[in-house]
């Protein structure tokens, strides 16, 4: 065992004040205490202080983090999937209307982006009991065969009804891939660096968005050029399903299905062999021996995760009724409207989204998530409010434009560096393992029903109330994330998985 700098009393005064911080319920305003005797029932305080001591001399000697990248970013090619179906029909949709007969109709090419999202709903739905069964890898080579299949029939369709069949089953897999793309790359990244991978998830999806939007740049000169941009997207989606069969199974997956020598394999993979038994000795002490399959809709809604469960539910709604989608499907209306080509405009908003993402990975092993979802929330409200202003009647021409790309641009980065990729890293970490995935599935729909709805209501809402209205609404949704936030959301930065179930169950 590595010996710490300080010696063994310094280690034992670390070990008793985390454990004092435990008792004194830190995080007493999320989640409810209960007597000290049932705690102990729940929970013996030995098996905790002997963790606690275990995650102390584990401090001074972190595992490589090399072992466990190369598996991080095989998992974020679904990210870059993801973002690249989300964008893959902006530029073609004209041409694509025009190619199968249906071109002057809204509803029909509404529905060619819709159905896409139905699909993804679908998919997230049953994500967590397709992971929990099958496990993360090959929930992941899953996700990636009706991408594939989805790609192909798009890409060769004749008819509306052919399109629409591949976008559905592009969709499902869309669904399918970024919660359990959050819950692998959280359950295989080292604490000290889990913040900096998670945030690859959102910068993989940044990638997958503009060059979905470079890819389609020819689509105008070149005739049929978007059944190309169909067919590219399956090089990564076969990358993905076949580089999985060569990548390391979640050991927590492993654990709960009572396979630990398979488990202690996959931790050597990605820690280092002189980091196995601290690991499989975390998720011993975390671990009660329940079965993830016993996991029921109704305990997660009704039971006594609940609270936790509409926490995730509420972020991830929160990030929707921001107005963040609604922005980046609308964006080019505004840029157009201040004289700036609608090309030109795609790459400025692209641009500042994985700007924004790059910051936000620098920073969230040190700043930590709840910091940095505060921050955005507010600079998103600020940004919004800066929207108002350039609607008012009190600004005219080129200022009030201006003044409205600018907003909108900001809007964008501040989202980038906290509300865009914290939810999908925090949630997977404050979640017990035993209801991780199902309650990730839970979230996500939640984000697909919400995102959904705010695409299709955004134009004739802004019709109706105007855009200082409604931008006024989007800035008060996030003015009640940063309320919301500050009250329900605590600091995972730097813990183990363990340590984070440990703290919470010590308040349940």
């Amino acid at each position: 065992m590595v010996e710490t700098i300080s010696g063994e009393d310094c280690k034992c005064h670390e070990a008793s004040s985390f454990l004092d911080w435990l008792k004194t319920g830190m995080w007493s305003h999320t989640y409810q205490r209960i007597p000290p005797k049932e705690n102990l029932n729940q929970m013996d305080m030995e098996d905790v202080s002997a963790l606690l001591q275990s995650s102390v001399e584990e401090e001074s000697s972190n595992p490589p983090w090399r072992l466990s990248l190369p598996y991080v970013l095989v998992a974020t090619i679904s990210s870059f999937l993801f973002g690249y179906h989300l964008g893959v029909v902006n530029e073609p949709l004209e041409s694509i209307s025009s190619d199968l007969g249906f071109s002057g109709d809204t509803l029909a090419e509404g529905l060619v982006v819709s159905t896409c999202l139905a699909g993804a709903f679908v998919g997230s739905l049953f994500s967590g009991w397709i992971a929990d069964g099958l496990g993360r890898r090959r929930a992941f080579q899953l996700c990636a065969l009706p991408m594939i299949l989805g790609a192909f029939v798009s890409a060769t369709s004749k008819t509306l009804m052919g399109m629409l069949l591949g976008r559905i089953l592009v969709g499902t897999g869309m669904g399918l891939g970024p919660p359990v793309a959050s819950l692998y790359v959280t359950e295989i990244s080292p604490a000290f660096v889990r913040g900096t991978y998670g945030s690859f998830i959102q910068i993989a999806t940044c990638l997958g968005l503009m060059g979905s939007l470079l890819v389609g740049i020819p689509v105008k000169e070149i005739t049929g050029w978007w059944r190309v941009c169909f067919l590219l997207s399956i090089i990564p989606a076969t990358i993905l399903c076949l580089a999985m069969s060569f990548c390391a199974e979640s050991p927590h997956w492993l654990y709960k299905r009572g396979r630990i020598t398979e488990a202690e394999a996959e931790f050597e993979r990605l820690l280092g062999a002189s980091h196995v038994k601290s690991a499989v000795a975390e998720l011993s002490k975390s671990d009660r021996g329940d079965d993830s399959d016993s996991v029921t809709i109704s305990e997660l809604l009704h039971g006594r995760h609940f609270r936790v469960v509409f926490i995730g539910s509420a972020l991830f709604a929160l990030q929707q009724l921001s107005g963040i989608n609604a922005v980046f499907y609308f964006s080019s209306a505004v840029f157009r409207s201040a004289g700036v080509p609608s090309g030109l405009a795609n790459v400025f908003i692209g641009v500042a989204n994985l700007s924004g993402s790059i910051v936000a990975m620098a920073l969230m092993d040190k700043l930590g998530r709840r910091v940095l979802l505060l921050w955005s929330f507010f600079g998103m409200a600020m940004s919004m409010l800066l929207q108002v202003a350039s609607a008012s009647s009190y600004l005219k021409g080129s200022g009030a434009l201006y003044l409205s790309v600018g907003g909108m641009l900001m809007f964008v980065l501040t989202f980038a560096l906290g509300a865009g990729p914290v939810p999908g890293l925090l949630l997977p970490e404050i979640f017990p393992g035993r209801i991780r995935a199902k309650a990730m599935a839970v979230c996500m729909s939640v984000h697909w029903v919400i995102n959904f709805f705010v695409g299709l209501l955004f134009l004739r809402l802004l019709e109706l109330l105007g855009p200082s209205i409604l931008y006024s609404i989007f800035a008060a949704f996030c003015l009640l994330a940063v309320i919301f936030v500050k009250r329900n959301v605590m600091e995972t930065k730097g813990k183990s998985l363990q340590e984070i179930e440990i703290a919470l169950l010590s308040q349940m």
